[in-house]
């Protein structure tokens, strides 16, 4: 029995080790896997924001005798958001750049519409103009909710596959960026009529 005991150890090492590796491996995914799902929320808040700007826009369109190069500029905004997609397991800097850019020109038009619409008294005092706006003010506190989710589960993930030992072992899980403001966005807004 003596002379079994040292293969005993190894492979009981062995054992140990190899389920050490594995715990590593399916702790970092169960990691990305809440990555990829706070990324979803975020492209859903986005998702309800585009659909809420159509019904926004018809519902001007039919209130006033509106400026069309607004109108158009919000539509085609839209448009470019939509076509912007982020592949959430394989996420880049670049992507989530060019995903911002897009969501910032919707903000952008959006918000000029917003303004537009000052001049037409009788659109603000329509109630299904009202209460699109207070959806578009829900959507865009859920969008903020959705990217701050997003950026704490990057933290988590970056943080346990950047860190030492599991970086060694886990080569293949690459950090993830974070969610990050568009430029210009630390300046206040300013609104003229």
């Amino acid at each position: 029995m003596k002379r079994f005991l040292p293969w005993i150890i190894g492979i009981g090492l062995l054992l140990i080790v190899a389920f050490w590796v594995m715990g590593l491996k399916n702790t970092a995914l169960k990691y990305n896997q809440a990555v990829g799902k706070e990324w979803g929320n975020v492209d859903a808040a986005y998702q309800r924001r585009n659909d809420l700007i159509g019904n926004l826009v018809n519902t001007v369109k039919g209130a006033a005798d509106f400026e069309k190069s607004t109108l158009t500029a919000v539509i085609e905004a839209r448009a470019k958001a939509t076509a912007v997609t982020v592949d959430p397991t394989n996420i880049s800097p670049e992507q989530l750049t060019q995903f911002q850019q897009a969501q910032s020109g919707v903000s952008s038009s959006l918000s000029r519409l917003l303004v537009s619409v000052e001049r037409y008294p009788e659109l603000k005092a329509n109630s299904n103009f009202l209460k699109l706006q207070d959806e578009l003010a829900s959507t865009e506190n859920q969008i903020l909710t959705a990217r701050t989710r997003f950026n704490e589960s990057v933290e988590v993930y970056n943080g346990y596959v950047l860190g030492l030992p599991q970086s060694f072992f886990l080569g293949s899980y690459k950090e993830k960026p974070f969610f990050k403001s568009v430029e210009g966005a630390d300046k206040p807004v300013e609104v003229k009529f």
